[in-house]
């Protein structure tokens, strides 16, 4: 019937826009279908305008598709709205459990404190509408007078950008002056101007990724482990967003399988526990274990 083959349609879009990568592989094994079918389905995501990325034998669906978009407009508060209904909120004089969890979820869905200053944010959603312009219509952008803690400087940024993040409060660009992919935030811009050039380097642009170790990369690479109950525990208790990329493998052992952008941070939590844990894949990762090893026995 045509309702069970939606169910379908959504369920695989929901898997294909999930932070988590898979394969062509897993995408059959989790929907029970065959490559032929889940083809089918990827060619028909393409026909009705999705836009549907691939690395290597992974899948997914682009965010900024057209329907996403569109139903992001319609289900998402604006910054006004998110404003409003946190002053909403703190004037009830209520404590209660609910109250209290709004609260929370508003803070960390919005940066409330530059949102609630009125000239700021206006400055600041003028600078979105023009760099929004730029990304629709793949032209440059000068940031005038960008104010940057990291060189403790300010000055004036000729970039590309191509990909709004933190919702709407930072943008991905590339910077030509130093052929770099930065990430800049809305606050720190006094004025964005729009210029004519379109996109030179748009095959330089990357966008980057923050692992659940807050370890961030333009690139990623593909760690399984094998958990034993204390370090499937710990993992859990350490990093609560684990949860999402481990599957039980029997009544002792559980399965993680996830990208990271460093070894680092997963690397910390395999030597901690090693007699706990086997190094299913990949072997990026198992060289680095291995250098880190021998790096300790000589120290």
């Amino acid at each position: 019937m045509r309702h069970d083959k939606l169910d379908r349609e959504l369920t695989l879009m929901l898997l294909m826009t999930e932070n988590r990568r898979y394969t062509v592989q897993q995408l059959c094994e989790r929907m029970d279908i065959s490559k032929r079918t889940l083809y089918y389905y990827l060619d028909f995501f393409r026909d009705i305008g999705f836009i549907v990325e691939k690395h290597g034998t992974v899948y997914s669906l682009d965010k900024s598709s057209p329907f996403f978009t569109k139903l992001f407009r319609k289900v998402h508060f604006t910054e006004d709205e998110a404003v409003t209904m946190r002053r909403i909120l703190d004037s009830s004089g209520s404590h209660s459990a609910m109250v209290e969890h709004l609260k929370h979820k508003l803070d960390s869905l919005y940066d409330l404190n530059i949102l609630d200053d009125e000239q700021l944010r206006e400055r600041q959603a003028l600078n979105l509408s023009v760099i929004y312009d730029a990304i629709k219509y793949h032209r440059s952008v000068v940031l005038h007078h960008y104010s940057s803690p990291h060189s403790n400087s300010i000055s004036n940024r000729i970039v590309e950008p191509f990909m709004l993040m933190n919702n709407n409060n930072e943008v991905r660009c590339y910077e030509l002056t130093s052929g770099m992919n930065k990430t800049f935030k809305l606050s720190r811009m006094e004025r964005v101007e729009l210029l004519a050039d379109e996109w030179e380097y748009e095959t330089e642009h990357r966008q980057i990724y923050t692992d659940i170790f807050m370890f961030s990369a333009e690139e990623q690479m593909h760690v399984t482990l094998l958990l034993g109950r204390l370090s499937y525990n710990l993992m859990l208790e350490e990093y609560p967003k684990a949860e999402a990329y481990i599957t039980p493998k029997d009544s002792q052992r559980w399965l993680l399988e996830l990208d990271v952008c460093s070894y680092a941070g997963i690397g910390r939590f395999v030597l901690g526990l090693y007699k706990d844990i086997t190094i299913v894949g990949d072997e990026g990762f198992k060289d680095y274990i291995r250098q880190q090893i021998q790096q300790m026995i000589k120290m």
